[in-house]
């Protein structure tokens, strides 16, 4: 999840929230906008204003967007594959991958901008085909590109890219998303082509993937696995289920074999509304800020009971700020830390440059970091859960694997265990039973498992809320085991 907006303060007098990746998953903080105590957290409107301002909204006609779906749907696949190959400015020659725009709205002219990284390692020629979507609602997958798992990085004395060695397109490839419509280079031409909820959010990454193996039918055999981190687990289940329901009756089977789900928030009335006891556990609070939390949590999980959504955040947001009020603490995804730790160079910057537009093929798009427009068209949503999907898929044989840094807060393990437990599906009490065993990466103690029918859940030892920046070969190793069968 991500939190505290740049240009946010939060304090009894002033402490400052500094930009951060806090944007990239769930932007948590900025719930209190909504009608909390606005002495704990005052939103720069301005900010907001400036994000909206520069939304891809109403966008003017632009020749040099490449919209791939005309050309599929003249049968024009060889062309549409050349004339999205990325090449020439600072991308090298090595990498292949391939980047541009599937039309998934017509009548909003609603487009998703995806960049694909075919496999490097050539004799792994049945590799799995990874999806990746990051948080928010709002934030770009172009932060978990270049700061947690994709090929590069930015350089922090420059802006030159720098090879990962635990990047997980050596073996598999990668398809990153700006999902919703509007998040980073994506965008559409009407208001009303903003997602409201996750069944739109689904049926969006439904018509892309028809289109990505249109485009790549040679992939269309391969296993497919949903990933993605914080306000994702949100939009994994809900494309997971549109997957489920709609693969009977396709022309284009999608063979979805699992999902992959970090620090994430799928249930809010158990993620989201146990913040008291946690942060009272860790010695951050006092007894007096932990029962006065309670007492809002607990008219939180009243209001969703109630399907008083709003209200659901507005409290949501009053526990929160009072927590990071009280611990003054601006960075709630380690709690060894209160500030964000810096990973790579400035990504945001680079994806501006003319040369990298270029050869992205997005034109004269401007990239945003997190979207004003898709944070507030899925307002409502946020306190509303998907659990109901994810037990239909676990009943019906996907394989469902959430994992947790040990040290995140905003979407705390412990909080999470309340979600797993509260799963209702064929093998869940034999996951209730199930021993923890210890995960090692070698010698080493990476974390911890359970694991109940087609259902796991793990948690990352000395990790925060972004997993694979922390622990990028732990992480490596998580995937790898899930996809091949290998257990914990």
């Amino acid at each position: 999840m991500s939190g505290i907006e740049p240009g946010t303060l939060i304090s009894r007098d002033r402490l400052e929230v500094h930009h951060s990746k806090m944007w990239y998953s769930l932007l948590i903080v900025l719930v209190v906008v909504l009608g909390a105590a606005s002495q704990l957290l005052v939103l720069d409107s301005k900010k907001l204003a400036l994000l909206k301002s520069k939304s891809a909204i109403g966008s003017k006609p632009d020749s040099k967007r490449l919209l791939l779906t005309p050309l599929l749907e003249e049968g024009k696949v060889a062309t549409s594959r050349k004339l999205a190959r990325v090449h020439g400015g600072p991308f090298p020659a090595d990498i292949l991958s391939y980047s541009g725009y599937f039309t998934v709205d017509k009548k909003y002219n609603s487009n998703m901008f995806f960049w694909f990284f075919p496999a490097e390692n050539v004799t792994y020629p049945n590799a799995p085909v990874v999806v990746w979507l990051q948080g928010g609602p709002g934030g770009s997958s172009m932060y978990g590109l270049f700061t947690e798992l994709g090929p590069y990085r930015i350089s922090e004395f420059n802006e030159t890219l720098e090879t990962i060695p635990y990047a997980w397109t050596k073996n598999y490839s990668v398809l990153f998303i700006d999902n919703p419509v509007g998040t980073g280079f994506s965008f559409t031409e009407h208001e009303e082509g903003f997602a409201r909820n996750e069944t739109q959010v689904g049926d969006n990454l439904y018509s892309l993937l028809v289109q990505f193996y249109t485009m790549f039918p040679e992939l269309q055999d391969r296993d497919l696995y949903i990933n993605g981190e914080s306000y994702a687990g949100k939009y994994i289940p809900a494309i997971g289920y549109t997957i489920h329901k709609r693969n009977p009756t396709a022309d284009i089977k999608i063979n979805l074999k699992g999902l992959i789900i970090g620090n994430g928030l799928s249930d809010p009335i158990t993620s989201a509304f146990h913040y008291s006891d946690f942060v009272f556990q860790l010695g951050l609070i006092d007894r007096r800020t932990r029962d006065e939390m309670r007492e809002i949590e607990e008219s939180g999980r009243e209001n969703i009971r109630e399907g008083n959504y709003m209200d659901a955040r507005r409290n949501w947001g009053n526990a929160i700020s009072m927590f990071a009020m009280n611990a003054h603490y601006g960075h709630l995804y380690n709690y060894l830390y209160t500030e964000e730790q810096q990973v790579g160079g400035d990504y945001v910057a680079f994806l501006r440059r003319p040369d990298v537009r270029k050869a992205l093929h997005v034109g004269k798009a401007y990239f945003q970091e997190i979207s004003g427009y898709v944070y507030e068209k899925l307002l409502e949503d946020t306190m509303q859960s998907v659990k109901p999907w994810v037990e239909e898929l676990l009943d019906n044989d996907y394989r469902i694997v959430y994992y947790s840094g040990q040290m995140d807060i905003i979407v705390g393990y412990p909080m999470s265990t309340l979600y797993y437990e509260s799963l209702e599906f064929k093998d869940a009490q034999e996951y209730r039973n199930a021993p923890r065993k210890p995960w090692y990466v070698g010698d080493d103690l990476a974390g911890y498992s359970r694991t109940g029918g087609n259902f796991t859940e793990v948690m990352v030892r000395n990790a925060g809320h972004m997993v694979p920046s922390d622990q990028p070969e732990w992480a490596l190793n998580l995937i790898n085991k899930i996809t091949t069968g290998e257990e914990f």
